[in-house]
């Protein structure tokens, strides 16, 4: 289970959409990027705080997510009157959970890592995907989404379910390890809305931990990099 809460608080992701009348990836990811406001747009992301609350059992935890683009991820909960963290770099990542009995950091596992990595990429999967070196694959369609296999270069993969009517993504797939076993973690985003710099985000994301509502999200604001330092 802890495995699971670690992961899962990291799937967050950015929002991107489509239209239904794409039919092979390139058309599905201009189209997208165009519903996002643009390439262009896209691209001057550079970084991104969020701030919400995660109901889980009955328990509100206060989590901020900090991001610097290509360069870090830093995610803090405060629950039960202690004080967590998630963060990693370039080249390390390292969890502090205390509310789940640990007394010092320890270090991600590869899979953890590797999944925040991908993280750090703010300007989402569809930029420039061929020179990332990820692999997006069209796996099928039905009348309320298309379905897209994401194989990023680091080795990762995840599904995600685009609404053909709203553009947005509406459900991601991917899976993560729990006592040494793959087991499929299934994230749902909804109440998409534009942030104060044009930005669109899901203000809401539900995992098996329960639903986060993020009541505030700054863009391209002044993040020190030592913040993903363990």
């Amino acid at each position: 289970m802890k495995n699971l809460f670690i992961s899962a608080l990291f799937l967050t992701g950015l929002a991107v959409g489509q239209c239904a009348t794409a039919q092979t990836v390139d058309d599905i990811a201009k189209l997208n990027m165009d519903a996002m406001g643009g390439a262009e747009k896209i691209a001057s992301l550079k970084t991104l705080k969020m701030e919400g609350t995660l109901n889980t059992q009955g328990v509100d935890v206060s989590i901020t997510s900090t991001t610097a683009h290509l360069k870090g991820i830093r995610v803090d909960i405060e629950v039960m009157g202690t004080s967590n963290y998630q963060v990693a770099n370039t080249t390390e990542g390292w969890v502090y959970m205390p509310v789940m009995g640990m007394s010092t950091a320890q270090k991600m596992d590869d899979d953890q890592f590797k999944a925040a990595q991908n993280q750090m990429d703010l300007q989402g999967f569809f930029l420039n995907y061929k020179e990332k070196g990820t692999i997006i694959e069209l796996a099928g369609k039905d009348a309320d989404a298309y379905k897209l296999n994401i194989t990023y270069k680091n080795g990762i993969k995840k599904t995600v379910f685009i609404d053909v009517k709203t553009n947005r993504i509406i459900k991601s797939l991917g899976k993560t390890k729990i006592n040494g076993e793959d087991t499929e973690t299934e994230t749902t985003m909804s109440d998409y809305k534009q942030n104060a710099d044009g930005y669109w985000f899901p203000y809401s994301v539900s995992t098996i931990q329960g639903t986060t509502i993020y009541d505030k999200i700054s863009t391209n604001v002044t993040v020190d990099e030592g913040v993903f330092k363990n």
